[in-house]
């Protein structure tokens, strides 16, 4: 686990301007510290997604002792990003603001494994906030083309990368297909 730094996190909330009302998807959530600063500055809702047992524990406990019971819809799921994805956008879940933050290694990886079933989760001109290591900058362009998306904004602090992307409103797949397609039936 490796969270974000308090002055990334920070600054891109400065840059992010109001999330007043938004819902936010919050993957490979760690401790889940951008979901629940999403939530303390107005996000309407929140949906923390990590595969790691002890991260999950800690999201739950973070979850726990921040957001008031009935205060703001919240679910803390653990799996992995990529079949939760799929499941929520069968569940027509829509998010305004999505966080992708895997381990830096996996970036690449994760964003090519989500290409068809990540746009089908966004809302209508939704915002997806992509965190890697500068190492790996040419997977900002390799992401907006994959989610069918534009680069708003990349910034460097430090060793890592913020970009904020926007779909650009592209027809998505039918996310069933995808399902059946990869196998994952259950």
């Amino acid at each position: 686990m490796r969270p974000t730094s308090d002055r990334v996190r920070e600054a891109l909330f400065s840059i992010l301007g109001s999330v007043e009302g938004d819902v936010v998807l919050d993957l490979f959530a760690g401790t889940g510290a951008m979901g629940l600063e999403a939530l303390s500055r107005g996000a309407a809702a929140a949906t923390f997604v990590e595969i790691d047992r002890q991260a999950y524990e800690v999201v739950r406990r973070n979850v726990d002792a921040t957001v008031s019971q009935g205060a703001e819809a919240v679910d803390v799921v653990k799996g992995d990003a990529t079949r939760v994805i799929r499941s929520l956008a069968l569940a027509e879940r829509r998010f305004d603001i999505v966080f992708f933050d895997p381990p830096y290694e996996q970036t690449a990886e994760m964003v090519a494994a989500t290409a068809k079933s990540l746009p089908t989760v966004c809302a209508d001109d939704a915002r997806v906030v992509l965190e890697l290591a500068t190492r790996h900058v040419a997977i900002v362009d390799a992401a907006a083309e994959a989610w069918g998306a534009v680069v708003e904004l990349r910034r460097t602090y430090g060793d890592t990368i913020v970009a904020i992307l926007r779909l650009d409103g592209r027809p998505v797949e039918d996310p069933a297909a995808e399902v059946v397609a990869s196998g994952d039936e259950d």
